[in-house]
């Protein structure tokens, strides 16, 4: 990953791009997004003429959205005891307001544009439990540092053949991965796959959302894409955009994707985060020849190893997301760190000016708002309490003692959530409250429910 590579604007428009796009009947729709607790983009289709006259007014384009969004589960339910919204306060709604610099094509949806928002209470503070919101609050800490960050993010997908409702009337068994074998690195792919992934590439240059390379992985049917480095809230926002536009492109290709973590027995899907931190203009991580590590990046690995222990339910939000961490399947057991060694939870990479961090921890379920902030909150503690520098995880991370061990289960990292300090700190106690809820109720769901491996292990054995 390069680290010096810059941010593209192609297939971004200014507000004047718009205006002439809708006034030419080129763009005929707005969808008008805010990114929920799951990293999913969710709000409005509105008739672009109109959408332009609510931006000549103040509120900038504002609407408005049911706070439940910022409030519910992977199921969409209306949930009671949240402190934002619930059935005692009726389900009110909260504030919509585009982020103007984000105005998108959108390839994949002829004639449409996409703009993120920011969710905002009646009286216009930003609501805290937003995750964009909760990733600015972390660059500004970070900030006040005189520190910038920069970000690329590698995610990795399952696709498989046919259809989301085939997939849905199968109860998600037995299905047929694209590629019938491990394909890492492999450039002779089926030709289906092939043009799935060219179409792909295709429709997010024309977003404003460049790859920086695309590759089969180790998983049959496994894919990789990795983004080029840039600012980090730009960074998720195009996440999400490549998210939007694997799940449409699939679907018209006949293949069905899926991000969880641990799909099936054996298989994990990450999302990495690269980063690093710049201070005047100048890489902060960067190593010299040789040389021994700067020590902002010290200080940073030292926050990540002591800090991501108390932050796992925003890197990891689900019961699936822990069967992913399993030895020897390149995500991390221990909170480890070394050079160039995929088996650790942070990896040091790059080389030069382009040395940065990789921190391996989240699974491709994670909202990538979130396990960003939750990482830059690691850094910050490392950067202001200096905890100690943990010893470098040489050979294989997997037969180490060195580190705690990735949490076992989401009940054993949302006891360590709740009463963090370092996460009561970085985020305050309403975003605490909020994700620590929501890890119950996904704790609760999954113990009312008999799995098919129950079933299997114990019908007639018990």
């Amino acid at each position: 990953m390069n680290a010096l590579a810059p941010t593209p604007r192609a297939g971004h428009l200014s507000v004047e791009d718009l205006k002439t796009a809708v006034n030419s009947g080129d763009i005929t729709t707005v969808l008008l997004a805010v990114p929920n607790m799951l990293g999913q983009l969710k709000g409005k289709r509105l008739d672009a003429p109109g959408f332009l006259e609510t931006i000549k007014e103040e509120a900038k384009g504002g609407a408005e959205m049911c706070a439940y969004v910022l409030a519910t589960d992977v199921d969409m339910e209306a949930l009671d005891g949240f402190e934002l919204t619930g059935w005692e306060t009726g389900f009110g709604d909260f504030g919509v307001v585009p982020d103007l610099a984000t105005i998108r094509r959108l390839p994949y949806m002829p004639g449409t544009v996409l703009l993120h928002a920011d969710a905002l209470h009646r009286s216009g503070l930003p609501i805290d439990v937003a995750p964009r919101t909760m990733l600015r609050t972390q660059l500004d800490r970070l900030t006040k540092l005189g520190l910038d960050v920069k970000v690329g993010l590698e995610s990795e997908f399952m696709l498989y053949q046919g259809t989301a409702q085939q997939a849905h009337a199968a109860g998600y068994r037995d299905l047929e991965p694209v590629a019938p074998h491990n394909l890492d690195y492999a450039l002779d792919h089926p030709v289906a796959l092939t043009d799935f992934l060219d179409d792909l590439q295709d429709v997010l240059r024309g977003a404003g959302t460049p790859v920086e390379a695309v590759k089969t992985e180790g998983a049959a049917g496994q894919v990789e894409v990795t983004f080029p480095y840039g600012k980090a809230l730009a960074a998720c926002d195009a996440y999400t955009v490549y998210q939007h536009a694997v799940r449409h492109l699939a679907e018209r290709h006949a293949m069905v994707p899926t991000f969880m973590a641990a799909p099936q027995a054996g298989v994990g899907s990450g999302l990495h985060l690269h980063l690093s931190l710049w201070r005047d203009g100048r890489n902060a991580f960067a190593v010299p020849h040789e040389g021994d590590l700067p020590d902002t990046m010290r200080r940073a690995i030292a926050g990540l190893i002591s800090g991501l222990p108390h932050l796992t339910p925003l890197l990891a939000p689900h019961i699936n997301s822990y069967k992913r961490f399993v030895a020897r399947s390149f995500a991390p057991t221990h909170f480890t760190w070394g050079r160039d060694n995929r088996g650790c939870a942070i990896r040091v990479t790059g080389h030069g000016d382009g040395a940065h961090l990789e921190v391996r921890l989240a699974g491709a379920d994670a909202n990538p708002y979130l396990a960003l902030a939750a990482a830059l909150a690691a850094i910050h503690h490392g950067l202001t309490e200096r905890p100690e520098f943990p010893p470098e995880t040489t050979g294989d991370a997997y037969q180490t003692d060195d580190g705690l061990a990735v949490r076992a289960d989401l009940v054993e990292a949302l006891a360590d959530f709740r009463s963090s300090k370092l996460a009561l700190d970085a985020f305050g106690p309403a975003v605490v409250r909020h994700y620590a809820y929501a890890a119950r109720h996904e704790i609760r769901w999954h113990r009312d429910r008999v799995t098919d491996a129950e079933l299997e292990r114990g019908f007639l054995r018990a």
